[in-house]
């Protein structure tokens, strides 16, 4: 990668910032190089400059690159010991509370916040619960809050289920039509979508459990902080946080403030 390139990505991250009030200036310049030539071949661009140029003068396409800044890739009870975890050492405390609060920061299309709130459905904690989906990006957030996923996704959303102690059957949350898995909308009514940035935006409700998983790798360090951060900030005294399998908060400034509960699966508890 040359120095032009760097260049033209910095000058295209403040611009976004400075017009659309999105701030991807401290994401993972790795990772940001890689999708924004992802983004060149998409919209037909030599280079970054013609590219900025035409997210700043055709309002269509910010609402599209928003997909090439952020990464929507996840499945339902993805890394199914974390949400086992929840349930063995999580659950037990949080039926202590007589109602709760849950962040899903960074929910992306949604797979991780149908997953709690299935474990909270089983737990019998759902009804005395209120999750917050947040995301910034509004398409993933309309994908989140419809719950409409490919049918041969199910397969595998079905065995980390399995793998992560559901109680039931994946298939009595859901109903299969025009090749698509349409989950319950009752499941629905104790989630709260929202526009939300890690990068901008400040707490916004005192919570039990905040999970953020997979999106802190995609933060430099200075953001990483300030998310984990906001996350203290948010939770309760003892409240838990769940971050990746490949993440950690072992560097981070506010490392303290958390202790790792036995489980190994990355899950946090506020001191």
């Amino acid at each position: 990668m040359n120095a032009d390139f760097d260049i033209e990505l910095k000058l295209l991250l403040e611009a976004v910032y400075l017009k659309y009030q999105h701030d991807f200036r401290h994401y993972a310049l790795a990772s940001l190089r890689r999708r924004m030539q992802q983004a060149m071949v998409r919209f037909e661009c030599r280079t970054l400059s013609q590219l900025q140029d035409k997210v700043l003068h055709d309002p269509a396409v910010f609402p599209q690159m928003l997909r090439f800044f952020t990464v929507q890739v996840s499945e339902m009870f993805r890394d199914p010991a974390y949400f086992k975890a929840l349930r063995e050492h999580v659950v037990p405390v949080l039926r202590t509370y007589p109602s709760l609060k849950i962040w899903v920061a960074g929910c992306s299309n949604g797979e991780e916040v149908w997953s709690l709130a299935i474990l909270l459905q089983e737990e019998e904690l759902l009804e005395r619960s209120i999750i917050y989906a947040t995301d910034i990006n509004p398409e993933a957030l309309r994908t989140a809050e419809a719950g409409i996923y490919e049918l041969d996704r199910i397969a595998q959303f079905s065995q980390n289920y399995r793998q992560a102690g559901g109680t039931a059957s994946l298939s009595d949350y859901y109903s299969a039509a025009y090749n698509s898995a349409i989950f319950n909308q009752q499941l629905k009514r104790q989630i709260v979508f929202a526009d939300h940035s890690l990068a901008t935006d400040s707490v916004f409700s005192e919570v039990h459990l905040v999970s953020c998983r997979n999106v802190l790798i995609y933060f430099d360090r200075a953001l990483q902080d300030r998310a984990i951060g906001l996350f203290h900030d948010a939770l309760v005294h003892r409240g838990f946080l769940g971050i990746g399998p490949k993440e950690s908060l072992r560097f981070s400034a506010h490392a303290h403030r958390f202790s790792e509960i036995p489980a190994r699966q990355r899950i946090y508890q506020r001191i």
